[in-house]
């Protein structure tokens, strides 16, 4: 089944996340979010860096994509927050029917 369907990836704080998730299930930019901890090794300002995090696995559609990322960067304490975009090949059409319902137009 072809979809317009998408999961967009993004890490944050333990204690920040789930707040992050809420929000972008109440305003109908994702059908779902889940968090998964993490340990994150990555360079910023010239050190290696080593925190805990939650990645943020975002279910939502192609067409709200640019929405999510803004609304990631709008309520994310990160200077630089991630936001990656996967496209959703393909999936059981009960699920991929009901990830359209759950988001806005």
């Amino acid at each position: 089944m072809s979809t317009d369907a998408v999961v967009i990836l993004s890490t944050a704080p333990p204690d920040r996340a789930p707040a992050l998730a809420r929000r972008l299930v109440a305003d109908r930019l994702a059908a779902c979010v889940q968090l998964a901890g993490i340990r994150s090794f990555y360079r910023w300002e010239g050190r290696i860096e080593d925190e805990p995090e939650e990645l943020l696995i975002i279910k939502t559609r192609r067409s709200l994509a640019d929405r999510v990322i803004a609304r990631i960067r709008e309520l994310h304490t990160y200077e630089v927050p991630e936001a990656v975009v996967l496209p959703i090949e393909a999936g059981s059409g009960p699920y991929l029917e009901w990830l359209t319902a759950e988001t806005a137009e």
